[in-house]
């Protein structure tokens, strides 16, 4: 198969490896040999300097997805000026993915396609393709590895900082005889861990980066007449969580000893919550939430003496707080409509929920008291629609992103609401800051 120069296939036109068009089905092939022949890296990538081209804070910068002419946009979060544009590839998907020293971008396609940029140097510097339809990435919190999950093919697919294949997993269960769509996977720093959510059967993983992680046991361990006692290594190793129901669209509590997620059953539709403790492995609750919940956006507070948690919910007009103590509904606050997402900023007395979804509410965003669970205030966008709330750094101000072809990246005080500057953009409908790492406390978007 005859290579592309990588600038090229950087800009979304077919590289290597790229073998499928149109939507991959679900017994499509995309193997280990595969994922090592679609690799590129650039050249010169070990001998670019290791500082920024740009006079800015590099931890305060905010880079911009623009669907409407596949570009990133990097923008300076103190001046609100945008330092560089550069071309991406098609269908970028997912919460992008930074290094602890605010260097390097990973960013993820809906087809598959893995890109490290180097925000310093402004320049991409390797690319794989890790599947046919991916769901999303995570990166560990030491920038050591990143993890891709999959719907096509069935894999879970572990790299390295430089996108070098370390293991494919299998999405499968324990026997091998049922495969799965990975839900989603998401890293658990305190844990030292990746935590995966299976769409299509009843088990949540946790693979541990941590070379002292304890041996993991399958089966029973006091059989050792059938070998179901044998240790397997730890490190890198899947320990199982067995449940009722598949878990999808989760949600860690600030602790990352719970993960709670929408329960999904046997005809796949959503069912409520449960509430799984990734210590004992088992789930210990679970609580009722209508429409289609949204807990992978979820954000956890402090709220009148408890730490509650604040769901979205893509069918409803509802917002859900839940008492992270007690695990029992405490509000639901309306809104216009069904919101995808609701963000924060622990600096922040305020979350802000957006109402995508809706046909009729699309241009409004609500903005929640924290500290009463009560509507404050609603910003608004006449006809346009309103995507994602980011925030500085600091939390001082929010930025919302106006999903049109002649859109723009919106700054308002996130304190008195009040519009301060917009700056066009061509369908934005993402923004992240380098320095923000998203946690239970703030929110993310999936």
């Amino acid at each position: 198969m005859k290579r592309v120069p990588f600038l090229l296939a950087f800009m979304g036109v077919l590289s290597a490896g790229a073998v499928t068009l149109g939507p991959p089905g679900p017994t499509q092939q995309w193997g280990e040999a595969s994922i090592r022949f679609s690799r590129f890296e650039k050249p010169e990538a070990a001998a670019l300097p290791p500082k920024p081209r740009w006079q800015a804070d590099p931890m305060n910068l905010v880079v911009v997805v623009e669907a409407g002419d596949h570009h990133v946009s990097l923008v300076d979060g103190d001046r609100f000026e945008v330092i560089h544009r550069f071309a991406s590839r098609n269908a970028l998907h997912g919460e992008m993915k930074f290094t602890p020293d605010g260097r390097f971008v990973y960013f993820g396609t809906h087809d598959g396609w893995v890109t490290k940029y180097d925000l310093w140097n402004l320049t991409p510097v390797a690319e794989v393709r890790a599947g046919l339809d991916m769901r999303n990435l995570a990166l560990s919190g030491d920038g050591h590895w990143i993890m891709a999950a999959n719907y096509v093919p069935r894999t879970l697919v572990l790299f390295d900082a430089d996108l070098n294949l370390v293991r494919s997993y299998p999405a499968a269960t324990l026997d091998g005889k049922t495969a799965s769509r990975v839900a989603a996977v998401y890293d658990a720093t305190p844990r030292h861990s990746f935590i995966v959510a299976m769409k299509d059967i009843p088990e949540l993983w946790e693979i541990s980066y941590d070379p002292k992680a304890e041996p993991i046991f399958d089966g029973l361990v006091h059989d050792y007449r059938m070998g179901e006692g044998l240790a397997k290594p730890g490190f890198l190793g899947v320990r199982r969580t067995l449940l009722d129901e598949p878990l999808e669209d989760f949600f860690f509590d600030q602790s990352y000893r719970h993960a709670v997620g929408t329960t999904i059953n046997q005809g796949g539709k959503p069912v409520g919550a449960q509430v799984v403790n990734l210590d004992v492995r088992r789930r210990i609750a679970d609580f009722p939430l209508p429409g289609i919940p949204h807990l992978g956006t979820g954000v956890a507070f402090v709220s009148k003496g408890t730490v509650a948690l604040a769901s979205s919910n893509l069918q409803d007009g509802a917002l859900t707080v839940v008492d992270m103590k007690t695990w029992k509904v405490v509000k639901t606050i309306s809104t216009p409509g069904p919101g995808f997402f609701i963000r924060s900023h622990e600096n922040s007395a305020y979350a802000w929920v957006g109402s995508m979804p809706s046909p009729i509410a699309r241009d409004a965003i609500t903005i929640i008291d924290k500290r009463t669970l009560e509507v404050r205030a609603q910003v608004r966008e006449p006809g346009r629609t309103l995507s994602h709330i980011g925030f500085t750094r600091d939390g001082r101000y929010a930025l919302a992103s106006m999903c049109e072809m002649d859109g723009a990246l919106i700054v308002y005080d996130a304190r008195t609401f009040k519009e301060l500057k917009r700056l066009p953009m061509s369908k934005p409908i993402s923004n992240y800051n380098v320095g923000m790492k998203l946690s239970p406390s703030e929110g993310t978007t999936r």
